[in-house]
């Protein structure tokens, strides 16, 4: 494959680099097409081990699966790209070519014409501070991390800082302490326990605002759930993960402050309080199992028809699901996930395509918080409702909680908007069964026994009942009442196209990953 005539002189025409030995390389809008006969022999259709059919007259490979090229000092052309071996897996690979004589200015042109093409937007050379949970959802982050991820992102020339956490709440000291400068993301490797550390670390900081805006959160899947890559990488499969992170876009995304007695957390997912809120912390001795211990956990509690009394306040924006599914699609057709909306310091986009703070950046803590917290009257204008008999009380600002459950159809990345879904829990097993399954298949949000809202803030008070579960983005909560509000566009995640990943209320195609 390398070539040590120097006689031929490699050049460019019409975008096609013409390489010696009857080599070239042609470059379209979304693909790299590589004339090499050798190279088409690898790539040649197997069954059982043995090649079959037609040998191929070339290799494609997409754009978007370009990690890097470059021109070493010896003259060779390397080519890192991710190779889909399988519908779940990619594996970083390499191409070299001798370039033999050239014009240096006429290839580099061609070379940073690709990676224009491969990166669009996206920033190149990240700077990473990688965090491993090794004991992730069923365990094997690190093997994950090692074997899967990592030599994707290296392949990618991004710079990796790799810490391994050892205890629970390790990463929000480090992100509280972060060098805001020095990286521009943070990657954790885990469930989406070790995102709601980050971001609540960031969130501890004096300069709170800044670090949400600077630095963006990237999600590697290894844990149970994985809601925060299905929703912004599109998928819960690690590698394929990865490489939507390396092309991924700088996305402002809503953020939500939760207020239970003196306490302020942030929460980017969901906080849930009933039946699903026990399926996911009631179930944590299932944890080996992986995602499947929600549904065991489901199963095990949809036939016991508990009710949860409780008194629930919502400052309703959006009420009727006809108006929602309106809502949702002007945001899908006019909203602009790549800038902010609501500025409290506004950021201007950089040639990279990411975002640098501006001159306005005050460096401030969170911002205040509009109603209150839970020990404060209610506002006049929130409505209040008593539910004896609630089943499941769900709020949401991610679509997918799973890889399988998209709850939230109409949630939208940077709405300044809340999801909120009630449902009651006397309703029939053959119900329920009907609604889990509508989950399963995106279409929860039309279902008749669902109420789906768009809130600004609300609070929940448990009623006669001492104890019980109440989740925050998958974290064990007291059972007392608490008080949600969201801020727009006040952290910052990388996706895949800027929007979620997902199927809308009106579109059920795309509703699983």
């Amino acid at each position: 494959m390398l070539d040590s005539t120097p006689a031929f002189q490699s050049t460019v025409v019409d975008n096609v680099l013409l390489l010696p030995h009857n080599v070239s390389l042609a470059l379209t809008n979304e693909n790299l097409i590589i004339n090499d006969k050798s190279q088409a022999k690898l790539h040649r259709q197997k069954l059982c081990g043995f090649a079959v059919g037609r040998a191929p007259s070339g290799v494609v490979i997409s754009l978007y699966h370009v990690l890097w090229v470059e021109i070493t000092p010896s003259g060779l052309l390397v080519i890192d790209y991710a190779d889909p071996v399988s519908k779940k897996h990619l594996r970083a690979a390499k191409l070299s070519y001798a370039l033999g004589e050239f014009v240096r200015d006429v290839v580099d042109t061609w070379v940073n014409l690709i990676l224009k093409r491969a990166y669009g937007t996206a920033q190149r050379n990240r700077r990473a501070k990688v965090l491993v949970n090794p004991h992730a959802g069923p365990g094997g982050a690190d093997k994950i991390w090692e074997h899967e991820v990592k030599p994707l992102l290296e392949a990618a020339r991004m710079s990796l800082d790799i810490v391994r956490t050892k205890f629970s709440g390790e990463a929000i000291g480090i992100c509280e302490n972060l060098d805001v400068d020095a990286y521009d993301i943070v990657i954790p490797c885990s469930g989406d326990g070790l995102p709601y550390e980050c971001i609540n670390g960031l969130g501890k900081r004096s300069d709170a605002r800044k670090a949400l805006r600077r630095i963006a959160v990237a999600h590697i899947p290894c844990g149970s759930g994985n809601a925060m890559s299905c929703n912004l990488n599109g998928t819960h499969r690690p590698s394929y993960a990865a490489l939507a992170i390396v092309k991924g876009v700088s996305t402002p995304i809503d953020l939500m402050s939760v207020t239970q007695g003196n306490t302020r957390m942030l929460s980017f997912l969901s906080q849930s309080v009933g039946i699903i809120a026990e399926c996911d912390l009631g179930t944590e001795n299932l944890r080996w199992l992986g995602a499947a211990r929600f549904n065991v956990g489901l199963m095990q509690r949809i036939f016991s028809k508990r009710v949860y009394p409780c008194d629930i306040s919502m400052k309703v924006e959006i009420a009727e699901k006809a108006d929602i599914k309106a809502h949702y699609k002007r945001e899908q057709t006019e909203g602009d996930y790549t800038t902010r909306r609501e500025v409290d310091v506004p950021r201007e986009a950089s040639s990279a395509g990411e975002y640098t703070s501006s001159d306005t950046d005050t460096g401030e803590g969170l911002p205040p918080l509009r109603f209150g917290t839970i020990n404060d009257k209610l506002p006049d204008d929130w409505e209040t409702a008593s539910y004896d008999k609630l089943g499941n009380f769900y709020c949401g600002n991610m679509a997918w909680m799973a890889p399988d459950a998209n709850f939230f159809t109409a949630a939208c990345p940077n709405d300044g908007l809340m999801d909120v879904v009630l449902n009651d829990g006397d309703i029939s097993a053959a119900k329920y069964l009907e609604l889990l399954t509508s989950v399963e298949t995106g279409r929860l949000f039309d279902n008749p026994h669902v109420s789906y809202r768009k809130v600004a803030a609300y609070r929940f008070t448990p009623r006669n009942q001492k104890d019980g579960y109440i989740s925050i983005d998958g974290e064990h909560v007291p059972f007392e009442p608490f008080q949600v509000e969201i801020h727009q566009g006040l952290g910052t995640v990388l996706s895949k196209s800027g929007k979620y990943e997902a199927a809308g209320p009106s579109d059920w195609e795309k509703a699983s990953v």
